[in-house]
Order: structure tokens, then sequence, then C-alpha cells
């Protein structure tokens, strides 16, 4: 009877969990092995060494929270303001996955602060999720310099409200975040 190898995405997985909870010191080969409970020889079944797994963490990171969420808010079909309520709400869902959720990309960008190749994908992540926003308010916003404010407002609002410790006056900081959503949606 064989061995039963750990998965590839466990190792990805773990190491997005290590660089959440330790940053990209705390992805460490041995480290994951023990917190996965196997050892560290499976790992080099799926990588060369530990810059492959950071490299497949990056590219795992960029496809879940552009391509995949912009491919299930497309899926669902409907007008421009259809996907936008369905894409606010697939984000907001995604508070504390160890890929789409706000704590792993709050641990990519401090990461994206000291290593230039990091903060190049970053970008390139921003980027792709404005040029989406772009496309769907462009369709029923015709001011070019609303369709900028409301992209950045979107994109600003999902990274820092979790960062805000302010109250909200009278309302929860549920409600006033729907407030901002049907704003946007105006």
């Amino acid at each position: 009877m064989g061995t039963t190898r750990t998965p590839r995405g466990k190792w990805i997985e773990e190491g997005l969990r290590a660089l959440v909870a330790g940053g990209p010191e705390a992805v460490r080969i041995e480290a994951l092995a023990q917190s996965l409970g196997v050892s560290k020889g499976g790992f080099y079944g799926y990588f060369r060494n530990r810059g492959a797994l950071l490299t497949e963490m990056l590219d795992t990171w960029e496809h879940e929270v552009a391509e995949s969420v912009i491919e299930q808010v497309e899926s669902g079909g409907g007008d421009a303001r259809a996907r936008l309520e369905r894409l606010f709400t697939l984000v907001a869902a995604a508070t504390d996955g160890p890929v789409r959720g706000v704590t792993a990309d709050m641990a990519i960008r401090d990461w994206a602060r000291r290593d230039p190749a990091v903060a190049e994908r970053l970008r390139r992540v921003d980027n792709r999720r404005m040029d989406y926003l772009r496309s769907l308010f462009s369709s029923f916003c015709p001011d070019e310099d609303e369709v900028e404010v409301r992209c950045l407002l979107a994109v600003s609002v999902r990274i820092g409200n979790h960062l805000n410790a302010a109250d909200n006056g009278k309302r929860s900081r549920a409600e006033v975040m729907e407030l901002i959503r049907q704003r946007l949606l105006e």
C-alpha cells in the first residue's frame, strides 16, 4: 500500500496561511510540513524550492482574487448593476478565506512594500480589478470622472473597511456598507 501525498494545493494554502500569520519570512518548508503533519520530503515532489512555492502562492492568489471572481460574476449574467451586486456580495463574503480573504490581501500588500516583484504583481491585480469595475460602471454611468470615482471608492472601501476602527454614528458598519453599495449603484 503506497503513501498518500499531501496535495499541492494544501502546501499552497498552508503557505498562504503562514504568510498571513507572519509574513513571507514565516513561509518555511519545515514549518509548513509540521503544520500539515507530513514530512518535508513531499514538498520537493511539487516544488523546486521555497521560491517556487512563493511564486505559486502569488499565482494562486492572483487567479482567485481577479480572474476567478470575474468569471463567477460574469457567469451569472445580467446587466452591469446586477453583476456589480453579485461582485459586491461575493467580495463581502470572502472575508476570512486563506486566498480570497481580506487578511490574505493585506498580507500580500504588506509583502509588496518590501519586494518589488510582489509590488508589480499587486499593481497588476489592482489594475485588473479597476479595469473590470470601469467596464461595469461605464455601462450605466456616462461621466468618465464619475466612473473613476466609483471605481476607486469601491476598491478603497474593500481594502480599507476592516482597517477602520471608527464608530459609524447611529448606524452599524453593515448599514453604512449597504448605503455605500446603494450609492455606487445609483
